[in-house]
């Protein structure tokens, strides 16, 4: 009698096989990853509700492998193999298409005028713009260089350069101003900036309400790398009737929510 043909598996529960041991393991390797401390085997039981006998069979395999060491007090934390895994996949991100993609979103959920803004060295370089369905009369485009001191940007910017760098720029411009910066209509002497600059930095944003730019408003938020500095900013920005930039409001929300989500896309758990 000749055997019955079996079929081979289907796309879908292909897809679905996987190796038991393996994701396990790696739960383990996780778990120890987000510890703040090194954690032992009673912790490790606890946390991830396997058996100690169980358990302590993954642990002698990821210490072979170098990925995990165990330390003082029988208590585990990462190891060199770890170490390289991670600063191999931080190697491979390129954190502009990221941040790309993260504006272009925020832009089709809010429908406002969108920039992202890179540092050339001497100030912010627009390297991308989204247009609202309500186009803004403003003369920035792609490719703009902006002020550090009159634009939201690049006061992101110039709050977060090294202490001297930042000193040197702002006494430099304030040597012979051709006009002083504003914040919510006032004039800002050397000092008020500086103020201003500290207090953009506590807030990780930028506001202006309609300062510079007539009936509009503007407010930037930024995208950090894995150094702390500023890898790029995003700005939002609309007609000061329907665009409230105010801390606490929709659009301040979407915004930071976007600028934080991608400095955790491109920093993964070291933020």
């Amino acid at each position: 009698m000749t055997p019955a043909k079996t079929s081979p598996p289907s796309a879908t529960e292909t897809s679905r096989q996987g190796i038991g041991s393996l994701e396990i393991g790696l739960r383990v390797l996780n778990e120890i990853a987000r510890s703040a401390t090194p954690l032992s085997l009673k912790d490790l039981s606890l946390r991830l509700d396997l058996s100690s006998s169980r358990l302590h069979k993954y642990l002698i395999s990821l210490v072979r492998m170098q990925y995990i060491v165990q330390g003082p007090n029988a208590r585990y934390s990462l190891a060199t193999a770890s170490l390289s895994l991670g600063m191999a996949a931080l190697k491979r991100i390129d954190p502009m298409p990221i941040t790309f993609d993260a504006a272009a979103r925020l832009h089709q959920a809010t429908d406002r005028t969108l920039s992202v803004a890179i540092w050339n060295g001497k100030m912010p370089l627009i390297v991308n713009w989204l247009d609202s369905s309500q186009v803004l009369a403003v003369n920035v485009r792609l490719g703009s260089e902006l002020s550090p001191f009159f634009s939201a940007a690049g006061r992101l910017f110039l709050a977060y350069l090294p202490a001297e760098r930042q000193r040197r720029i702002v006494d430099d411009f304030y040597q012979a101003p051709s006009a002083l910066p504003r914040y919510q209509g006032r004039q800002l002497q050397r000092q008020d900036f500086y103020s201003l600059l500290k207090a953009t930095r506590n807030n990780a944003q930028a506001c202006f309400y309609g300062d510079f730019l007539p009936d509009i408003n503007v407010i930037s938020s930024p995208v950090f790398n894995l150094g702390g500095q500023i890898q790029a900013v995003i700005s939002l920005m609309g007609m000061a009737s329907d665009t409230d930039v105010r801390p606490g409001q929709r659009l301040e929300r979407l915004l930071s929510a976007t600028t934080r989500g991608t400095t955790k896309l491109i920093c993964g758990n070291a933020v």
